[in-house]
């Protein structure tokens, strides 16, 4: 039974009559729809108004976009739908989740690594307020992953760190603060990823903790955030071995799955024991950790009937809307399994008032709220606590024009990311000049004869100090993240910190000392945004000081990385 009044619907008698009266009066078909969350690739309005007349989902996720050709397809939608929409985006980091001209506030670790609530609070503001704004009312986050492997290529910058506790604080201080603008969470990834050092969109990875292990970490953090009233829960393609046989003690081996397909994990572990009582929501099934558990037909079934409410994504949504449709037909997926999902499914829209708002997607002069001037000062703020001096065991710090006039910057990665994210070494650049610096950019063609064949006079002599400057990005599908030397022999790998000050800066991975052991002044500042770049070069040049705390062992457990 599912009880409505309570967390974390709150629906009054009224509002749970209306919700069951509706869900008594769709369509075999309109129910099927409801139980599907599509990838946003709808762009023109006869699209738009094909597939809500033709598959009527019960939610869609865009990618991130220009603001205001979203909020119009969003618009689009909403208004051809005859049951309002869940409308997703990943916004984990800010407004920029959903609008490229959103405010790219900062990722969870950096949040993390400030050690002031008030900055998660003010993460999940920014970006439940510009995720509206835009006509988003869920948010794919926050991530309470905990970052126990730092070789694990998913979670990284993306939590609150590698303590259970913080992470459950932080991720409840977002939770409130995107909740009180009717946008609701979605707390991820169940049953935890950070474990092991696989990527569950190349494969079904392992949380391979005890069931004590798990209780005393995990499950506290979704303990918490399902008291908080987290309105939903997303199912990742993740095996706890430990608690799949605690359930379910006949199950062998190769029988065990992901939380997304078992029943053990969702019914019995996030229902019955943890008492979550929202809605489950898959983590997009056309991952590999997904797929390659069984056949399709078999596959998205057994996702509803092992307890999620919501599918994500398809892979060809008229087969996948007709696998479910055949399954419902011969009763592989129940009559009450079914109206269980949906009612779910509309509470949660219910919960956000989705169903009495006059306005589901506000006017074009909602945009205005993006990158707000009180959310740009939010965000310098964050820098200033959060950017963290790991090491400075040289006694290099501050740098001045007068000590160390010419500076060979050498950039890593910084490329443009797949979701847009522009580079950030340019704007770094450009504050080092205005702090009295000579910048010279490190390029191939320009140095690579003096790193190969030249002497150490002659790199001293042109230099003052060489810093290096870090974007390389954590992402899906990425199975390491490791600096990638240039041929041959690592051209620009740091082997003169004996003959010439050197520094790193990373704006991205907190992990690369792994790598650069040598490096005896080394910063995370863990966000490659428009706001840390100018705050670092404060910091470094003594104008602020380093406030930060890491969050993570960003020495991934080599002693010889401390020095």
């Amino acid at each position: 039974m599912i009880n409505l009044t309570a967390k974390p619907f709150n629906l009054s008698k009224v509002a749970v009559a209306e919700v069951k009266h509706l869900v008594a009066n769709l369509t075999i078909e309109e129910k099927i729809g409801q139980l599907f969350c599509l990838h946003g690739d709808y762009q023109n309005e006869s699209e738009i108004r094909e597939v809500i007349q033709n598959y009527a989902p019960g939610a869609i996720m865009y990618r991130p976009g220009d603001s205001r050709e979203i909020q119009e397809i969003h618009r689009l939608l909403q208004s051809f739908s005859k049951i309002p929409l869940l409308l997703a985006a990943n916004l984990e980091a800010g407004g920029d989740g959903i609008g490229n001209d959103g405010t790219f506030f900062g990722r969870a670790i950096q949040v993390a690594a400030s050690e002031n609530p008030k900055h998660a609070f003010r993460l999940g503001k920014v970006a439940a307020v510009e995720g509206a704004a835009v006509g988003c009312n869920w948010s794919f986050a926050p991530v309470i992953d905990i970052n126990f492997n730092f070789a694990n290529p998913i979670t990284n910058v993306r939590t609150f760190g590698s303590d259970g506790q913080r992470v459950a604080d932080l991720a409840t201080a977002y939770t409130e603060a995107c909740q009180a603008e009717d946008v609701a969470v979605s707390i991820k990834h169940f049953p935890g990823d950070g474990v092991d050092d696989r990527d569950q969109h190349l494969l079904t990875s392992v949380n391979h903790l005890s069931t004590e292990e798990w209780d005393a970490t995990f499950g506290k953090v979704y303990q918490q955030l399902i008291n908080a009233g987290a309105k939903t829960v997303m199912a990742g393609h993740i095996m706890q071995p430990a608690y799949s046989k605690k359930i379910n003690p006949n199950l062998v081996d190769n029988e065990i799955l992901p939380a997304s397909l078992s029943k053990e994990l969702l019914t019995d572990l996030l229902r019955n024991q943890l008492g979550f009582n929202g809605l489950i929501v898959t983590d997009a099934t056309n991952m590999a950790g997904f797929s390659a558990c069984g056949k399709r037909a078999d596959l998205l079934p057994q996702a509803i009937n092992a307890g999620c409410d919501m599918l994500l994504f398809t892979r060809n949504l008229a087969e996948d809307y007709q696998i479910i449709r055949q399954a419902v037909l011969d009763q592989v997926i129940s009559t009450e399994r079914l109206d269980e999902a949906v009612l779910r499914i509309l509470a949660t829209k219910a919960s956000l008032k989705l169903f009495t708002k006059a306005e589901l997607v506000p006017t074009e002069s909602a945009l205005k709220k993006l990158k707000s001037a009180e959310h740009k000062q939010w965000a310098y703020e964050l820098a200033d606590e959060s950017i963290t001096l790991v090491k400075d065991t040289q006694k290099l710090l501050p740098l001045t024009p007068k000590k160390y006039p010419k500076i060979l910057l050498i950039v890593l990665g910084d490329l443009v990311s797949a979701s847009g994210k522009p580079p950030v070494s340019q704007n770094f650049r450009q504050h080092l000049e205005k702090a009295g610096f000579s910048v010279e950019v490190f390029n191939e063609k320009d140095h690579k004869e003096l790193f190969l064949k030249g002497t150490v006079a002659e790199l001293t002599a042109a230099y003052d100090l060489i810093l290096y400057f870090a974007n390389i990005k954590t992402a899906s599908n990425q199975t390491t993240v490791r600096i990638n030397w240039m041929p041959p022999m690592g051209v620009d790998v740091p082997w003169f910190v004996e003959e010439i000050p050197t520094m790193f800066i990373s704006v991205a991975n907190p992990y690369h000392l792994q790598d650069v052991p040598m490096i005896k002044t080394y910063i995370n500042a863990y966000t490659a945004n428009e706001f840390n770049p100018e705050t670092l070069v404060e910091k470094i040049t003594g104008k602020t000081p380093f406030k930060g705390k890491s969050p993570v062992d960003v020495f991934a457990g080599y002693w010889d990385a401390k020095f």
